[in-house]
């Protein structure tokens, strides 16, 4: 879900705005589906939520959800204002608020021990925010609108410092897929700064020449450790194969999309050229990625519904 309307968003940057529209609408299918499959777990559990709060590690595997949940709502937002429907946007991004706060004020239950790469969720999910707010700001001429996606980018990076003090670096060699969202969350806020750079405009005159320089500045090196973070990612992955398919190989995805879309994004803000042909490589990547996890995802389900044939007893 959150990975597809990624890819909606790269794919609209990018021009292709047919097929980002195709990609839109597999992103919302899954995001309704996904949103009917957790209310009817709610009310199946019915009073037992306060039981399985109690169980080492659901909290934060609950709060990761709805984390994940946010930004894929933020992300969908996006690709709609994207499209033209601001009305629809501005209702997802009132959502994508109201679900933020509390899964992002939940402690950890594990304490101090290392994460894996979902530690990144709350960088995510805030930044998501910033990266719709600023697009609805643009479309809407609202100047409010972008200073409160610019406390949402700035809050996202401290996020990412204190998730990148709790990761554990040894899933880099280890992982199974989300040591991804490390470079995917700074690929999310490059792509946050470009929106905020761009969303400005002489009527709304949303930042002075300080404050121009300073978010150009950040955003580039945002980019820029983001294209690092995935050579070194995609080095690991040649170094230390993990043939393997999990589904937490969406998070590549994702982490893929989301590099691509920012430097798509970044070379529109500051009018790079040779970004835009980086950005789109990226992109045919993240969409060949994105078709073999969509395979192993149709592969799966097809094992889980027909296990096999049942052989009758009668010819025996």
């Amino acid at each position: 879900m959150l990975a597809t309307g990624t890819l909606a968003v790269g794919l609209d940057l990018a021009g292709y705005g047919a097929l980002s529209r195709i990609v839109l609408g597999l992103a919302c299918a899954a995001w309704l589906m996904l949103a009917a499959d957790f209310t009817l777990r709610l009310l199946l559990a019915g009073t037992r939520w306060r039981a399985y709060a109690a169980v080492p590690g659901f909290l934060d595997t609950v709060a990761t959800a709805a984390l994940t949940t946010v930004a894929a709502t933020a992300v969908l937002g996006t690709g709609f204002s994207a499209a033209g429907s601001q009305s629809l946007a501005a209702a997802l991004l009132v959502l994508a608020v109201l679900l933020w706060p509390v899964p992002l004020a939940l402690p950890a239950q594990d304490g101090e021990r290392r994460r894996p790469g979902t530690v990144f969720a709350r960088c995510m999910a805030t930044q998501g925010l910033a990266v719709l707010g600023a697009t609805l700001a643009a479309a809407e001429s609202a100047a409010w609108l972008a200073h409160a996606a610019l406390v949402l980018f700035w809050l996202g990076l401290v996020l990412y410092v204190l998730a990148l003090a709790r990761f554990d670096v040894r899933q880099v060699a280890e992982g199974r897929g989300d040591h991804w969202l490390a470079g995917g969350a700074l690929a999310i806020s490059a792509l946050a700064g470009a929106r905020l750079i761009s969303s400005d405009s002489a009527r709304l005159y949303l930042w002075n020449d300080d404050d121009r320089g300073v978010l150009r500045r950040v955003t580039v090196v945002l980019l820029v450790l983001a294209l690092a973070g995935c050579a070194v990612l995609l080095a690991a992955e040649f170094l230390r194969p993990r043939p393997r398919t999990d589904i937490r190989r969406w998070a590549t995805v994702f982490a893929w999309a989301k590099t691509a879309a920012a430097a798509l994004a970044v070379s529109a803000a500051l009018d790079v050229s040779w970004l835009d042909g980086l950005g789109e490589v990226l992109l045919w990547v993240a969409v060949a990625v994105w078709l073999g996890a969509t395979a192993w995802a149709v592969a799966s389900a097809r094992a889980y519904v027909l296990p096999g044939r049942v052989r009758s007893r009668a010819r025996r």
